[in-house]
């Protein structure tokens, strides 16, 4: 696999006011796409604020590709239904990446990611040092509904033979 910058792990932990889909509750999973590459969470029965806490990990060939994260309802007899979508911005949290930071505290904030028109971020979000690498934690709003956010972390994940960041212009 050349070409490819890293890895990017997707921690995908919960969902909060969701908006039923089926009579008065959702059967709700995450959809993750980037570029050519689609990942999906397990489907929560019954709960329009699930918790899925699963880790997802997708290939970065590009940082200015998006990552899309779609909350679907599962349907058993018609077409699962979306409820919501959102881009996540990875190019503040790489920046942060590219630093090449060490010997940080634990839970020492790098840079505050503020919310605006150009993301779907809820809420200021962190990019931290914690366990020798930087996170972001970040509650995206869900576009497309009336409400609903997911809680998403994310990391980069070097990869052995690759050039990673270095070469890569922000």
């Amino acid at each position: 696999m050349e070409d490819i910058l890293g890895l990017i792990r997707l921690r995908i932990k919960r969902a909060t006011n969701l908006i039923p889909r089926d009579s008065r509750t959702s059967d709700p999973y995450v959809l993750i796409t980037m570029a050519e590459q689609t990942l999906k969470t397990g489907v929560v029965k019954d709960n329009c604020n699930p918790e899925w806490k699963e880790e997802l990990t997708l290939y970065v060939k590009d940082i200015n590709t998006p990552i899309n994260l779609t909350v679907c309802d599962k349907d058993t007899f018609t077409v699962d239904d979306k409820m919501g979508d959102a881009d996540i911005d990875i190019k503040p949290y790489l920046q942060c990446v590219k630093m090449g930071l060490s010997d940080l505290p634990d839970g020492h904030v790098i840079k505050m990611v503020q919310p605006d028109r150009t993301n779907c971020l809820a809420e200021e979000s962190s990019c931290i040092w914690r366990n020798g690498k930087v996170v972001q934690e970040m509650s995206l709003r869900l576009r497309n509904v009336k409400s609903g956010e997911v809680l998403v972390e994310i990391e980069w994940i070097d990869v052995p033979n690759s050039n990673g960041l270095s070469a890569v212009e922000f």
